[in-house]
């Protein structure tokens, strides 16, 4: 246990996102995503939502201000609509810890899966709502 470090980060999550450089990117995918098929390594968060592991990664985090749209999510298909309860606790856990942060941007789903394969890893958790996938780009912390 580390004090100050949040419970639910991982030793091997804490590693993974100590190795990421600036401009490499995550996923925390929900638990429906196919990601083991992505071809990019994965992690697992089993239990955990995907606003508690955000919350939890931007503790230690640093969101890349350099980019357009470094915050991303899988756009809802035809006939299905996202679930606004996610969305409105994943907007509260950005404007806490990443108040300068862009809003999420939103990306087809199979534009989606592109990212992921290019993605420095994706963390798989116990999120059941469609759609519940949000990718992350790393920026620099200012010192």
């Amino acid at each position: 246990m580390l004090k100050g470090i949040s419970p639910l980060l991982s030793p091997d999550l804490l590693k993974t996102l100590a190795e990421m450089g600036h401009g490499d990117e995550i996923v925390l995918a929900d638990a429906h995503f196919p990601a083991c098929r992505l071809g990019v390594p994965v992690l697992r968060a089993d239990g955990i939502g995907v606003a508690a592991l955000l919350a939890a990664i931007l503790s230690v985090f640093e969101i890349d201000r350099y980019v357009e749209h470094p915050l991303l999510m899988m756009a809802a298909m035809g006939g299905d609509t996202l679930d606004e309860d996610l969305m409105a606790s994943c907007r509260a856990v950005l404007a806490r810890h990443a108040p300068k942060a862009p809003p999420i941007h939103h990306i087809d789903k199979f534009e989606f899966y592109d990212r992921t394969r290019r993605a420095f890893a994706v963390v798989v958790t116990g999120e059941t709502v469609k759609y519940g996938n949000i990718l992350l780009k790393k920026g620099v912390i200012d010192v």
